[in-house]
Formats: C-alpha cells, sequence, structure tokens
C-alpha cells in the first residue's frame, strides 16, 4: 500500500500545529462557536500577539480560517474547519434543555436553524431576532417549505421576549453576537452568511447547517 507524500505532509503539519498547549487551547476555543482573536486572547488570558503568532500556524495548518464581519467591517472572527478535525467531537453541553437561536431580523436564518434542530434532534428549538422583522421572509418559507421543515408558527420576536433561563442561545448572526452585550449573552456564535443577501444555491446550502448539531 503506497501513501501519498503530500498527504503524510498535510497530517503531520495538523499534528505538530495541535502539539502545542496554547494552540490546542485555542481550536478547543473553537469548536463550539466562531471567535474574533480579541475574545480568544481575553477568553484564554493570552497576550494578542502570541494568539496571532499561534493562529497564523493553525491557519497555514488548515485548521482555522479568518471570516471578515457582516458588521463592523473592521473585526475578523476565527472558524475552525470541521473537515480537518473529522475525528474530533465537540465537547459536551452538559444540562442543555431549549435551544434559541439568534439573528437580526429573525426572518431567515435563525428560523430556519431552530426548524433544522428541531428536525435533526427532536430537541425543543426556538428563534429570535435582536431587531426582529414584522413577518418571516418569504424565501425562508418556501425553503422550509421545500425541505418538509416545519417553521414557528408563532412568527418573529425579539430575543428578550423568548429567551428564559436555561436556554442555550445561539447567535447565527455577526450583527446580533456583536449587539448582545447586556443581559442576554449568546453563549455560542455561529457566523452564518445572511442567505437574504446571496443566491439560491446559498439558500439550498443552507439546508445543510446547523453545522455543529
Amino acid at each position: 500500500m503506497s501513501i501519498e507524500p503530500s498527504s503524510l505532509t498535510d497530517r503531520a503539519r495538523v499534528h505538530a500545529a495541535l502539539g502545542d498547549p496554547a494552540r490546542l487551547a485555542i481550536v478547543d476555543a473553537l469548536t463550539l462557536g466562531d471567535a474574533s482573536p480579541g475574545e480568544i486572547a481575553h477568553a484564554l488570558d493570552m497576550p494578542t500577539n502570541l494568539v496571532a503568532h499561534h493562529v497564523k500556524v493553525l491557519t497555514e495548518a488548515g485548521l482555522v480560517v479568518r471570516t471578515r464581519s457582516e458588521g463592523d467591517r473592521r473585526r475578523t472572527y476565527l472558524r475552525l474547519l470541521p473537515e480537518t478535525l473529522a475525528t474530533l467531537g465537540a465537547p459536551p453541553l452538559p444540562g442543555v434543555g431549549r435551544v434559541v437561536f439568534v439573528c437580526t431580523h429573525n426572518s431567515a436564518r435563525s428560523q430556519l436553524a431552530a426548524a433544522l434542530w428541531r428536525h435533526r434532534t427532536h430537541g425543543p428549538a426556538a428563534s429570535a431576532g435582536t431587531r426582529p422583522a414584522a413577518r418571516v421572509h418569504p424565501r425562508a418559507i418556501a425553503v422550509a417549505h421545500r425541505h418538509r421543515l416545519d417553521l414557528d408558527p408563532t412568527g418573529t420576536a425579539h430575543v428578550t421576549d423568548v429567551v428564559r433561563d436555561g436556554d442555550l442561545v445561539i447567535a447565527v448572526c455577526d450583527n446580533a453576537h456583536e449587539d448582545l452585550t447586556g443581559p442576554v449573552r449568546p453563549r455560542l456564535h455561529w457566523s452564518v452568511p445572511d442567505p437574504v443577501r446571496v443566491d439560491t444555491d446559498q439558500w439550498r446550502r443552507g439546508r445543510t447547517g446547523p453545522r455543529r448539531s
């Protein structure tokens, strides 16, 4: 049996990147959600220049990718590439009951995420917005109908009217993640592109998420 040298080299690079405790801590922090370099530095009590060095190594190893915020374009988020860590699972979340997905308008991303979560896990899920629209976006309704997903019949709602104690809150919108700085603070952040702004193919691909369920 022959093994391609390039494959061995790529795998060795990943193992080497994960061989440093600080880089492994960064990967662990990104396993459940996206984060900015500053958020990583704060969470791990690590100097920002050291975070930048380790992120560079992780990026070169194909473990992490940077994305620019939809809200503050000066801000970037780090995302773990699950295909590179296909053999690693997410750490458990003990005591999780209902999941509440939050985006800005509660008209597309959070609605579809909650519907897909209920469909895949058969667990309770709801959705909300930081600035909810008057109604669910028609294209979100069409996509849900096409894939036999049940959207919340109550329509759109504000996050403060939906979230209860004990809920796992997941922001699926960069703007919502950045807006929720008060009493309601998302425990997780999944940076999902706004399907309203993109083409039909993106709407179809949106059905593959929530990607960490």
